[in-house]
């Protein structure tokens, strides 16, 4: 207001990085001349965030009454709070914890960011907000992205992220959360949609490694910063138009290997291969283990189910009552087929001698399951054990961990029938 003084003389920039409260925290933008490099940052959230330098946080756009007038109420709410003490200090002392940080607007004006311990924040005039520092985690959910080639894929996202200035993350963008996921989305699909088929499916972690860099370029004046960004694919809904991307050959799931994809995998599968024939040729009695580690990989070719209705009655003729006594808990599958298609499946291992079959029961299931067909056969058949696909992203589990793994049991018993 031009009562107040210089109005239209305001001066405001980005907020530094490396004030001396997070001077030591490690990260992506620890370097405060990669943030404040000269180019022109109009357009942006922050524009309107007051110049801070060395964490100072005065605004010195603010006219010689209206800081007159600051100073006299403030003094006046500090002496009230010091008259009414001990029952005042039970509205104005906050305990804030290691992991957070309080922001303060002091008659609409920014202050330092306060804690950790006990803070003091004053009635009427202060307006407060409390900011948690440590990681925080979302998933994208899955959607359509056509590649490059012109092939159609379902893709989603787990992303982890951290706030490492406190201020901005109040200042520069009103919802935090819904801003972070809308780009993080955004950003796949504009990422995805430029890679190939094959890249896809080959690449994830470089792809989500490329990800997260593109985010944390986008959320920076939002003192938000990427830390993970890992890219669940859920099924190919449509093969590449053209021959040009070449076709497809992806390495067969290998225990202990499927959370390493690409060349990777290619390469570790060599060695295995040289190891196991030189092993068969030199080490003849060393054979038992050898025939053992072969025959699982060839189970899935040997094995004679192909479809998971198949596979439901290889499961109910196997089922008893001394294996529902073993596992004890009700299955839901949600399983992804080639075409993209959803479909419902149960096990219920809880009473009689269990049943299983396509649908969905009407009580609650102890725990779901989605994956994709082949990789449902692949775990039924020995291939792809159940804590393996978990762990690389190939089994999401809605429950009890523990009690998904006790599909173990089931998987043994088939194998010995």
């Amino acid at each position: 207001m031009t009562m107040f003084g210089k109005s239209p003389g305001y001066e405001y920039q980005c907020l530094s990085q490396k004030d001396q409260l997070y001077s030591d925290t490690p990260g992506l933008f620890s370097s405060y001349a990669q943030f404040t490099h000269n180019h022109d940052q109009r357009g942006h959230s922050f524009d309107y965030v007051p110049k801070v330098s060395q964490n100072d946080f005065t605004d010195k756009s603010q006219g010689l009454l209206s800081w007159i007038c600051n100073l006299i109420v403030t003094f006046l709410v500090f002496l009230v709070t010091f008259i009414t003490f001990p029952i005042s200090g039970w509205f104005v002392l906050k305990l804030v914890p290691n992991y957070e940080r309080i922001v303060v607007f002091r008659l609409g004006r920014i202050r330092p960011p306060k804690g950790p311990g006990v803070v003091l924040v004053l009635p009427l005039i202060d307006q407060w907000q409390k900011v948690d520092l440590r990681t925080r985690a979302f998933n994208v959910p899955p959607c359509k992205v056509t590649t490059k080639d012109g092939g159609l894929v379902s893709v989603g996202a787990d992303i982890q992220f951290r706030i490492w200035s406190p201020v901005m993350s109040v200042v520069a963008v009103q919802d935090l959360n819904a801003s972070t996921r809308l780009t993080a989305h955004n950003a796949m699909m504009q990422n995805l949609s430029k890679k190939t088929l094959r890249e896809i499916q080959t690449e994830r972690i470089k792809l989500g490694e490329y990800l997260g860099m593109d985010m944390n370029e986008m959320t920076k004046p939002w003192g938000l910063e990427v830390d993970r960004v890992e890219l669940i694919l859920e099924g190919v809904l449509r093969e590449p138009d053209g021959g040009h991307s070449g076709p497809l050959i992806m390495p067969p799931s290998v225990p202990g290997l499927e959370g390493l994809t690409g060349p990777i995998q290619q390469l570790a599968m060599h060695f295995l291969s040289q190891s196991q024939s030189q092993s068969q040729t030199a080490a003849p009695q060393c054979s038992q283990d050898t025939v053992s580690f072969a025959d699982e990989l060839r189970s899935v070719s040997a094995a004679s189910v192909s479809s998971v209705d198949g596979l439901m009655d290889v499961v109910r003729s196997v089922l008893s009552e001394e294996l529902v006594h073993q596992v004890g808990a009700c299955y839901h599958f949600q399983i992804t087929t080639d075409s993209g298609q959803t479909n419902n499946y149960y096990m219920d291992l809880t009473q009689g001698r269990g049943a299983c079959g396509a649908g969905v029961l009407p009580g609650e299931p102890d725990v779901s399951l989605c994956m994709s067909e082949q990789d449902l056969l692949a775990m039924f058949q020995g291939v792809l054990r159940p804590f393996a696909a978990y762990s690389s992203g190939r089994l999401r589990v809605q429950g009890d961990l523990n009690t998904a793994m006790k599909l173990e049991t089931l998987i043994k018993h088939l194998k010995t029938t």
